[in-house]
């Protein structure tokens, strides 16, 4: 079966997930920090020369590196961008640390409704480290943006390395791009850091989780009919799956 095209449309958040061809740990052993701390630290490095081009930036809102995978969610700037960025980190992951092949097969995309699928992404993306039994609490787990979200640490201002007052460079630039779906959680940073926490806390509901599991899964967009309609009209292929069976026949 021919696989799908990446799908695509200006301006519109989407789901990235790689998943890697050999994980970097058993899944009952320690987190192993030193590769997840250089997975990092390049991720934040190819977002900043991506920034400092600006054409084709990827605006970086929320991410994670697991031990068998990493997950973005962002806007990026062109149709080629997201693949730009992977095959990037493919390439200094596979010459930096795994001297293998690096992803088990391609990146899964979805596109998401903003104002009202950007959040829940978020959260189930934030929240991926304690679904899958690393941690208690999402901002627990240092290589994601939830500490930050959350006002408890992360990357923040100053870069990954809190370069002070050194010059910029790509890797100590900031890593986020906060979506506007975030800033509108309230006025002030403590607000929407106290409101984040609270979405951390809450969780998503079971309908929600399969709702964005599938999308991911399946590389569609999440959204109200009426958002689907319009983005059908300007994405690169269809946004969600055909109706199942043989169309009805006309008379």
């Amino acid at each position: 079966m021919a696989r799908l095209p990446r799908l695509y449309a200006p301006r519109i958040p989407q789901l990235i997930q790689a998943r890697f061809a050999h994980p970097l740990a058993p899944a009952d052993a320690p987190a192993p920090a030193a590769a997840l701390d250089r997975i990092r630290d390049w991720l934040a490095e190819e977002i900043g020369r991506a920034a400092a081009g600006e054409a084709g930036a990827v605006a970086l809102h929320a991410w994670i590196v697991l031990p068998d995978r990493i997950t973005l969610l962002a806007t990026p700037g062109d149709e080629a961008a997201p693949s730009r960025l992977m095959q990037a980190l493919g390439r200094r992951m596979g010459s930096g640390l795994m001297r293998t092949r690096v992803y088990a097969g391609r990146y899964r995309n979805a596109l998401l409704e903003p104002g009202r699928w950007v959040l829940p992404a978020m959260v189930w993306l934030e929240s991926l480290p304690v679904s899958t039994g690393h941690v208690g609490a999402a901002a627990q787990w240092p290589w994601s943006s939830a500490a930050e979200h959350a006002g408890l640490g992360g990357t923040g201002a100053g870069g990954i390395g809190g370069a002070g007052g050194a010059a910029e460079t790509p890797a100590s630039r900031p890593m986020l791009t906060d979506h506007p779906d975030y800033w509108r959680e309230g006025d002030t940073p403590f607000a929407r850091q106290a409101a984040w926490r609270n979405r951390l806390a809450a969780g998503l509901g079971e309908s929600q989780r399969l709702q964005i599991e599938a999308a991911l899964s399946g590389q569609w967009a999440l959204g109200e009919k009426i958002f689907l309609a319009h983005l059908g009209r300007l994405a690169s292929r269809r946004v969600s799956p055909a109706p199942r069976g043989r169309p009805r026949k006309a008379g």
